[in-house]
């Protein structure tokens, strides 16, 4: 039985509607996998596999972009 190499493994962090998000992408086998998280505190917003790393890339930004867009941003007082 063969195993399935990553290969291809970059991060990178981009702004999405204020907030800070790191894009990780990776190949397995044949596709390609991107994760989208929330710098801090780390959740995972999307998670997408795509033949191409441009539409797994292209799906995880727009779901990220869509969750964010719905998140409200509070002033803290000191």
């Amino acid at each position: 039985m063969g195993s399935i190499k990553t290969t291809e493994y970059q991060e990178r962090v981009i702004e999405l509607h204020g907030w800070p998000v790191r894009l990780t992408s990776f190949r397995l086998g044949e596709k390609y996998i991107v994760q989208a998280d929330n710098v801090s505190p780390g959740a995972v917003l999307a998670r997408f596999e795509a033949d191409t790393l441009e539409e797994a890339e292209t799906e995880a930004i727009s779901k990220a972009r869509y969750l964010l867009s719905k998140t409200q941003r509070r002033d803290v007082e000191p």
